[in-house]
C-alpha cells in the first residue's frame, strides 16, 4: 500500500463514485457486491477488482464494517506518537501489526503518527498502548473520546 498523495488522475469517475457511495451503507443481501455494483453501473466482480486496486494504490486503507466498540462493551481511543523520521516506516509497521489499530495516519507535526485503538474492553486500550511503547521505545499519548462526531469523506465526483 502506498502512503504517497495520489495525483488527481489516479481515480476515475467510477472510483470516485465508489468511494462516495460505499460510505453510506452496504447491502445486506446474499450477493452484496453485485447489488452495490449495480447501483454504480458495474458488476460485482468489477467492484471487487476496483476495491482491491483502491487499497493497493493507497486510496483506501481498508474496506469493511465499522463496529461501535463502546456500544458492545469495548473502547476506542485516539493515540499519537512522536516518531523520528528515520524510524517512521519501522514504527508504522510495528503499530499496524496490532489488530486493535483501526487506522493510522502520518501528520506534519511533532506528534507525527496518529492512530485509533479499538478494543474489546476499556482496559485493553492501556495494555495495547503499553505494548506498543515496549516494542517501539516511544511514548503513546492517549486522547480518549469526550464527544462523538462523524465526519464523512467525499471526493469530487
Amino acid at each position: 500500500m502506498s502512503r504517497a498523495v495520489l495525483p488527481p488522475e489516479a481515480l476515475d469517475a467510477t472510483d470516485r463514485a465508489i468511494l462516495n457511495a460505499l460510505q453510506d451503507g452496504f447491502p445486506l443481501v446474499p450477493r452484496p457486491y453485485d447489488a452495490a455494483g449495480a447501483t454504480l453501473g458495474i458488476s460485482g466482480d468489477e467492484l471487487l477488482t476496483r476495491l482491491a486496486h483502491l487499497r493497493r494504490i493507497g486510496a483506501t486503507t481498508r474496506f469493511g464494517p465499522f463496529f461501535d466498540a463502546a456500544e458492545i462493551g469495548g473502547a476506542f481511543c485516539l493515540c499519537a506518537m512522536a516518531v523520528p523520521a528515520d524510524r517512521f516506516e519501522t514504527v508504522m509497521t510495528q503499530v499496524n501489526a496490532h489488530p486493535e489499530v483501526a487506522h493510522n495516519y502520518e501528520r506534519s507535526h511533532a506528534l507525527n503518527m496518529w492512530f485509533v485503538l479499538a478494543t474489546d474492553s476499556p482496559g485493553a486500550i492501556d495494555r495495547t498502548a503499553r505494548a506498543i511503547e515496549d516494542e517501539t521505545g516511544l511514548e503513546v499519548m492517549l486522547f480518549p473520546k469526550l464527544e462523538e462526531y462523524f465526519i464523512g469523506f467525499r471526493v469530487r465526483a
